[in-house]
């Protein structure tokens, strides 16, 4: 994704824009809750649920294993052969990027968006950019990305890492923040 697509989304308490912000999370609840009454056997009704909430059509190859969490639905784009598995959580106002054959294991948070830090500010506006997943990419079981942040085309995301900066393609990323731990080759 290009820079200028990267851009910061602010949205101030108290005007049209935040109540259209929680008119979108008051819809994602009462469809999660739809959602996650399914089982792992019922996947046909997962992608139809799933599609209903992010206003497009996922592909027959899409699977999620539920609960599945998010304050919002239409700022999710998922690609071909992409695997969610159960308990995440996705923060999607900033815009979620998944691309083609993404594996995403349990307890995993997509986070786009925030606040200020500065307490007098806190509840003032919330901030969010996009995060981008490329293609082939495994987010191990209970990571946090951060937005702003595109991990790399065939990366790994180690168990528990949280994600504050961009990974590079073909690499292997773990901690609190998360640093390359190494290179993945063939």
């Amino acid at each position: 994704m290009a820079d200028a697509d990267r851009t910061r989304i602010i949205i101030p308490g108290r005007t049209p824009e935040s109540a259209a912000m929680l008119a979108s999370v008051k819809r994602a609840m009462a469809i999660t809750a739809r959602l996650n009454r399914l089982t792992f056997n019922d996947a046909d009704q997962v992608r139809a649920v799933f599609s209903e909430l992010i206003g497009g059509q996922v592909d027959d190859s899409f699977l999620l294993i539920p609960p599945f969490y998010t304050t919002g639905g239409p700022h999710i784009r998922v690609g071909r052969n992409v695997f969610i598995n159960q308990n995440c959580t996705f923060y999607d106002l900033g815009g979620l990027d998944i691309a083609d054959d993404v594996l995403i294991g349990p307890n995993v948070s997509l986070i786009t968006s925030g606040h200020p830090l500065e307490p007098s500010r806190r509840r003032s506006f919330i901030t969010a950019r996009p995060i981008v997943i490329e293609r082939n990419v495994w987010i191990a079981a209970g990571a946090t990305v951060i937005g702003g942040v595109t991990i790399g085309e065939n990366a790994v995301v180690a168990a528990g890492s949280v994600v504050t900066r961009d990974v590079a393609p073909n690499t292997l990323v773990g901690g609190n923040p998360a640093r390359v731990i190494r290179s993945i080759a063939e």
